[in-house]
């Protein structure tokens, strides 16, 4: 549409005023922003009510009658504006508590009225706050649809008198606006292949429906539109980086990884795992960075992939790094490292915000001439004082924890930037996966070592408690461990259940010292007190760890064989499956206990099921992403691409994936869309800001 870009003022009923307002309120700044304003929802307006039949409840009706009388009620604050309105059947109040100074003005007295909104019943007898007015006549004769839409406001907006019919009225004047049409957005080829209608008439159909049929098609065309063109910037900027940035090759696999392999390696690799490393290995001798996200269940043997391939990079005379968002997970990676790398040559140092200024000093120097191979390290690698002699590997350990100035500090370590490995223990949904990774190549790890027995999982009331603490005794008894996981530190009056100190108090009676010792750990603790209660339990100096969750990552004690989880309606899935990774990491059978009070919601039942039916990571994410939302799950930093406008990548993922498929074959067959039936997305991708509200800027 010509001119989709003009400011809002300058159309008909806007004015500086309004365009300031909707600007502020809605971020509606051009034509182009309110004509892809999309309803939320919508209402069947073909149906009219009587007064004397309306419904006993608080629904939204539509009735035809006349006002006959206004008056001013005074109240407490201000005043009310109250207007009598009757249909041949009865009469009923429409009321105004504000915004009501330039209602009255346009108000006519026993003239045909169409109103809606929603009903409140007072004393028996039906009232209408603040209620839709429309002239009969112009209600019969204006650009309507059966189905009414239902815009998004905001209470300011309706103080000021911009109501759901003013909306709707300046979007009929955009869309009625004589010797104007939409540019189309999508090729002829892809409206033929998935029989769409065109952009002109899914605008008018997506605001104005005559029909379910039409407002289901203006959907489908709309929301494919908005997934392809997200999904071509996706595939388009991991082209394009692949172009841009040349990597270091790592050309051969020499003798530190073949003796590391044939000699050390404490067990035999699975076949993810080798899948894996050999996704890995092609991306090192391409000749271009690697910029690959590695997804592995809990305890699916991330960590042994991430040492080959640092060995691969010392083979190649280049240092490696993996930085870790905590210390107990630096730590718990470097102890892992040390261990498997016992008697090699490899030097291999730890550095964290607790490392000494003498130690940082040697460890500078080392990392300049080369003769330290691998830095394991938390925010503190990130420093710029900390400069390597050649990175020419950089793996980052949960990567969502950090953010993209902290990771981009990693690359200008090197003229050259080094390859990129990031892990991630939380599994993600494949339509998650396509819409927040799109631009990296992704590997998973998708089965557990051999010998690994998945973890029993059990659901139980707190009035089975005592045969938990017989289960527990049990447990000890045979040599084991046990993790018992609060999710308070102290008293809350607004949640109702259980605290770490009661419960520590009461773990405490039922297992008393000499028998038994117990570790306490949590959020508030000093470090080093945090530190030394970890290191009991690990060392097996004490059999119970009474913890928060900030046990969920980064422990890994092979003996702990039962997790118990308290108040566990009140945790996560994603949470819950990565609390139950820590145990199971032996080869004897492990337990995870789900204790919960007997009052459970829809959803706490779901994710409790959940984790007692099933120990894959991956079905348990798409749970999840089910029940909390995209946005939810990778949090606000991660949800940037995911602010849709109409598109929803859960409920819509088939559309996704066609999208997804349709921008890869595209740009497989023209990847600088210079055919001429590609013109049309090549103008419309021209327009757009990648990671913008796609719909700001097609026109």
């Amino acid at each position: 549409m010509s001119g989709t870009q003009t400011a809002i003022e300058f159309l008909k009923g806007v004015g500086p005023e309004r365009a300031r307002l909707l600007k502020e309120e809605l971020q509606i700044k051009t034509f182009q922003d309110l004509l892809h304003f999309f309803p939320n929802r919508y209402i069947d307006r073909s149906q009219f009510h009587s007064i004397n039949k309306l419904p006993q409840n608080n629904s939204e009706v539509q009735i035809k009658g006349k006002i006959t009388n206004i008056e001013y009620i005074q109240q407490k604050r201000g005043k009310r504006m109250v207007a009598r309105f009757e249909d041949d059947t009865g009469v009923m109040e429409l009321i105004w508590f504000r915004g009501y100074k330039w209602i009255r003005e346009s108000i006519k007295l026993n003239q045909d009225y169409v109103i809606f909104g929603r009903l409140n019943w007072f004393n028996g007898r039906a009232n209408m706050p603040h209620p839709e007015l429309e002239i009969e006549v112009n209600f019969q004769n204006k650009l309507k649809a059966a189905f009414y839409p239902i815009y998004p406001s905001t209470e300011k907006l309706i103080n000021k008198g911009i109501s759901q019919r003013i909306i709707q009225k300046l979007i009929t004047h955009l869309i009625e606006k004589d010797g104007e049409a939409f540019k189309e957005t999508l090729p002829n080829y892809l409206l033929n292949h998935y029989k769409f209608i065109s952009k002109s008439k899914a605008l008018k159909e997506i605001h104005f429906p005559r029909s379910q049929k039409d407002l289901s098609r203006a959907q489908s065309r709309l929301k494919f539109e908005e997934f392809f063109y997200m999904q071509l910037q996706l595939v388009l900027k991991n082209i394009q980086r692949k172009k841009k940035n040349k990597g270091f090759v790592f050309s051969k696999v020499g003798s530190v990884f073949n003796v590391f392999f044939k000699e050390q390696l404490p067990f035999s690799l699975t076949d993810a795992q080798k899948r894996v490393i050999k996704e890995i290995r092609n991306d090192l001798g391409s000749g271009r960075q690697m910029n690959r996200l590695l997804q592995g269940d809990v305890g699916s043997g991330k960590t042994i992939v991430a040492l080959l391939i640092m060995l691969i990079a010392i083979d190649n005379s280049f240092q490696a790094s993996l930085v870790a968002p905590t210390e107990i997970l630096a730590k718990q990676h470097y102890q892992s490292l040390l261990e498997l790398l016992q008697g090699s040559q490899i030097k291999i140092r730890l550095l964290t915000g607790s490392t000494k200024p003498r130690e940082r000093k040697i460890m500078h120097q080392a990392l300049q001439t080369g003769e330290l191979n691998i830095l394991i390290g938390t925010h503190a690698v990130l420093e710029e004082k900390v400069q390597f002699k050649n990175l020419g590997l950089a793996i980052i350990d949960e990567q969502h924890r950090f953010g993209v100035a902290q990771r981009a500090k990693l690359w200008e370590k090197n003229k050259t930037p080094p390859h990129v490995l990031v892990m991630t223990a939380t599994p993600i949904p494949r339509t998650l996966a396509m819409s927040i990774y799109g631009d990296l190549d992704v590997s998973i790890i998708d089965s557990l070592p051999p010998g690994r027995k998945p973890v029993k999982t059990s659901h139980l009331n707190d009035n089975k408690r005592l045969g938990v603490f017989a289960f527990i005794k049990e447990q000890i008894k045979e040599g084991h461990q046990v993790y018992i996981v609060y999710p308070l530190i102290k008293e809350s009056e607004k949640l109702d259940y259980k605290d770490l100190m009661d419960g520590y108090e009461s773990i405490s009676r039922g297992f008393p010292q000499p028998q038994y010792q117990i570790s306490i750990v949590h959020g508030q603790m000093k470090p080093e007190n945090k530190s030394y209660e970890m290191k009991r339990f690990v060392e097996g100096e004490t059999q119970i760890m009474v913890a928060t969750t900030v046990i969920e990552v980064g422990v890994n004690v092979p003996n702990a064989s039962l997790m118990i989880i308290e108040s566990a309606e009140r945790f996560g899935l994603s949470q819950l499956h990565q609390l139950r990774g820590r145990v199971g990491r032996g080869s004897d059978q492990s337990y995870c206990i789900l204790m919960s009070g007997p009052k459970l919601s829809q959803e706490g039942k779901t994710r409790l099921e959940t984790m007692v039916n099933s120990n894959d990571g991956f079905e348990i994410a798409e749970v999840d992403l089910r029940l909390r939302g995209p946005g939810n799950l990778m949090g606000t930093q991660q949800s940037g691409i995911l602010k849709l406008k109409i598109a929803d990548i859960i409920k819509d993922n088939k559309l996704l994936k066609a999208a997804r498929d349709t921008a890869n074959q595209i740009l497989k067959q023209d990847p600088n869309l210079e055919r001429s039936d590609n013109q049309v997305i090549k103008r419309t991708l021209s327009s757009l800001s990648f990671e913008s509200n796609i719909w700001n800027f097609i026109s």
